[in-house]
C-alpha cells in the first residue's frame, strides 16, 4: 500500500497507531462515565446509614430528646453493626457475581450490549430499593441486584476502554474511569448532605432515585458508540473489525494506520490462540490458569497479578472512609458536622484524581503504585498514632487539635490514593491480559475487587462500632499494615506497561521481569515475528481468506 505507516519486520513499532483525535478522546471519556455508577452507589450508603429517619425506620427507636439535626445524633441512636454490615456488603456481593458473569456475556454479545444490559439490571435493583418502606429484605435484595448491574458495568467499561483507547494516552483515559468514580462519590455525598435532615422517605429515596439518570445517560449514549474492534477480531469478523477500528481511530477505513494496527492485533491473537486453544466453555476458563507461576507472561501469573492487584487496592483501606466515614467522624466527638467532613474528604478525592492523568503517563504505572502506597502507609500510621497518643474520645469536650490533625492526614491519605492506586490498579488490569482471555481475566480481577470490598464491608463495622471493638482511630493501624502488604505486592509483581500497545504488553511480559520492565522498549511486531514482513495488508488478507496459520516464535 502506498504511504504505509509501518513495514512489519522493522523496529519502527511506534508508527502503527494513528494520531489521537478529539473524536477518539470523546468516545473514551464518555465510556468512562460508567465510573459514576460505581462511585455514586458506593457514596450514598455511608451517609444514609447516619440519617435519623432511616435509623428510626429500621430500629423503631423514638427520636432522641433534644434532637434537631442529623449532625448531632447521640452515639446510641444508630443502626446495629450487623445491619450496617449487611446493607453495605450486600452490594459488593452482587458486584462480585455480576463481574464474573460479565466477561462471558461480553465475549458472546459484545462489550457495548453488555454494558447496556448492566444499566437495565441496575435500574431494576434501584426500584427494589426504593419501592417498599421498612422492608429490610426487599432493600437488601435491591442492593444485591443493583450490585450485579454495577458489576457488569465496572468490568466491561474497563475492558472496552482499554481496547479502544490509543496506547499513547490509554493510561490517562482509563484513569478517567477512576475520576468518574470520584465524581460519583462526590455527587452522592452532595445529595445526601441535602437530604440528611428530612424526616420522611425522601431522605433516602432521593439519593437512590437520582441513579436512574446515570443509567439513562450511559445506556442511551452507548447506542451510538462503536463496538470494540478487538471483539470483532476475536470473533473472526475482519470487516466489522476494520469498520470499528476506523471509527475509534477517526480514520478512513482504508487508512494505512487502520490496516497496520489491525494486522498487529490479528497476528498477536493468532499466536495466543495457537498457544492457548479454547475448545470448550470450561476450557476457556481453565486457560486463565495455564502456565507457570514463575513465568511473567503465563496466563496464571497474569491472573494472579490482576486479582491480587485489585485485592491490594481494597486493602489500602480507602473504602473505610467512603463507606463508614460519616459514622467514624461521628465518634470523634468534636466535629460539628460529620456529613460536611465526609463531603470534604470526597471533594479531596475528586480534585486530586486528575493529577493522575499526567503522572500515570509521565512516571508510569509501577512507580506511582510504589510512591502512593508508601505515602498511604505513612499517613495511616500517623492517624493511628495520634488517636492512640491523644485519646480524645475519653477527654471531656474532646481534643479538637488531635481531631484536626487526624482529618488532615486522612485527607493526605485520600490524595495519595486518588493520584496513584485509585486509577493505576484499573489501568494495569485493563492492559495485562491477552485477547483470548481478556474478558475473563478482567472479569475475575474486577470480581476480586468486589469480593474483598465485600469482606471489608462486613468486618469493618465491628472494628469501629461502640458496642463491638470500638477501635476508633486505632483502626488505621490495621489499614496501615495492609497498605504495606499492598505496596510490597506492587513491587514484586506489577510490570510497567506505560506507552505500550496491548500487543506490545504481551511481548514485554515474555521478555522481562517486573523490576526490570521499566527499561523495556518494543523492538519488533507480532506480524514481523510471524514472517509477515511485507506489511499489514497480507495479514488481513490471509485472515479474511482463512489461509493464515499461526506460527510459534
Amino acid at each position: 500500500m502506498p504511504g504505509a505507516a509501518v513495514v512489519f519486520g522493522t523496529t519502527d513499532t511506534s508508527r502503527i497507531e494513528a494520531p489521537v483525535t478529539a473524536k477518539t478522546y470523546f468516545m473514551c471519556v464518555f465510556a468512562a462515565f460508567g465510573g459514576v455508577f460505581f462511585g455514586y452507589d458506593t457514596g450514598w450508603m455511608g451517609g444514609v446509614l447516619g440519617m435519623p429517619y432511616f435509623i428510626q425506620m429500621y430500629t423503631h427507636k423514638p427520636y432522641p430528646s433534644g434532637f434537631f439535626d442529623a449532625a448531632h445524633l447521640p452515639a446510641d441512636f444508630s443502626l446495629p453493626a450487623w445491619e450496617k454490615s449487611l446493607m453495605t456488603s450486600i452490594l459488593s456481593a452482587g458486584n462480585f457475581f455480576g463481574a464474573l458473569i460479565a466477561g462471558d456475556v461480553a465475549d458472546v454479545v459484545g462489550r457495548r450490549p453488555t454494558i447496556i444490559m448492566g444499566c437495565v439490571v441496575f435500574a431494576i435493583g434501584c426500584i427494589l430499593e426504593i419501592a417498599p418502606q421498612d422492608v429490610l429484605a426487599c432493600f437488601v435484595i435491591g442492593r444485591l441486584v443493583a450490585g450485579a448491574g454495577v458489576g457488569f458495568i465496572s468490568t466491561v467499561i474497563i475492558l472496552y476502554m482499554s481496547e479502544i483507547a490509543p496506547k499513547k494516552v490509554r493510561g490517562a483515559l482509563v484513569s478517567g474511569y477512576q475520576f468518574c468514580i470520584t465524581i460519583g462519590i462526590l455527587l452522592a455525598n452532595c445529595v445526601v448532605y441535602a437530604t440528611q435532615d428530612r424526616l420522611d422517605t425522601g431522605s433516602y429515596r432521593i439519593p437512590i432515585g437520582v441513579q436512574f439518570l446515570w443509567a439513562i445517560i450511559l445506556g442511551g449514549g452507548l447506542l451510538f458508540l462503536p463496538e470494540s474492534p478487538r471483539y470483532w477480531a476475536n470473533k473472526g469478523d475482519i470487516e466489522k473489525a476494520i469498520v470499528a477500528l476506523a471509527r475509534v481511530r477517526d480514520q478512513p477505513r482504508d487508512s494505512d494506520f487502520v490496516r497496520d494496527e489491525l494486522a498487529e492485533i490479528i497476528a498477536n491473537l493468532e499466536f495466543e490462540k495457537a498457544h492457548v486453544p479454547q475448545t470448550s466453555y470450561v476450557g476457556s476458563w481453565l486457560a486463565c490458569f495455564k502456565g507457570s507461576l514463575f513465568d511473567g507472561s503465563s496466563n496464571i501469573r497474569r491472573t494472579i497479578v490482576g486479582t491480587g492487584l485489585q485485592c491490594a487496592q481494597q486493602f489500602t483501606g480507602i473504602n473505610f472512609i467512603f463507606y463508614f466515614g460519616t459514622s467514624f467522624f461521628q465518634t470523634l466527638g468534636t466535629i460539628s458536622n460529620p456529613f460536611l467532613i465526609s463531603l470534604i474528604t470526597t471533594l479531596v478525592n475528586v480534585l486530586l484524581t486528575p493529577i493522575s492523568f499526567y503522572i500515570i503517563e509521565r512516571l508510569g504505572r509501577r512507580r506511582i503504585l510504589l510512591l502512593g502506597g508508601s505515602s498511604m502507609v505513612v499517613c495511616q500510621f500517623i492517624v493511628a498514632i495520634i488517636g492512640t497518643a491523644v485519646p480524645h474520645a475519653t477527654i471531656p469536650g474532646g481534643n479538637p487539635r488531635a481531631v484536626k490533625a487526624e482529618i488532615a492526614f486522612i485527607c493526605l491519605n485520600i490524595a495519595s490514593f486518588a493520584t496513584t492506586w485509585g486509577p493505576a490498579a484499573w489501568v494495569v488490569v485493563g492492559e495485562m491480559f491477552p485477547l483470548p482471555i481478556r474478558s475473563r481475566g478482567v472479569g475475575m480481577s474486577t470480581a476480586s475487587n468486589w469480593f474483598w470490598n465485600c469482606i471489608i464491608s462486613v468486618i469493618t463495622p465491628y472494628f469501629v462500632s461502640a458496642d463491638k471493638l470500638n477501635l476508633g482511630p486505632k483502626v488505621f493501624f490495621i489499614w496501615g499494615s495492609t497498605a504495606v502488604l499492598s505496596t510490597l505486592f506492587a513491587y514484586f509483581f506489577v510490570s510497567e506497561t506505560k506507552g505500550l500497545s496491548l500487543e506490545q504488553v504481551d511481548q514485554m511480559l515474555r521478555e522481562t521481569s517486573p523490576r526490570t520492565s521499566s527499561g523495556w522498549k518494543p523492538h519488533t511486531t507480532w506480524a514481523a515475528e510471524q514472517g509477515k514482513e511485507d506489511g499489514g495488508e497480507k495479514v488481513i488478507e490471509e485472515k479474511e481468506s482463512g489461509t493464515g496459520t499461526p506460527q510459534e516464535i
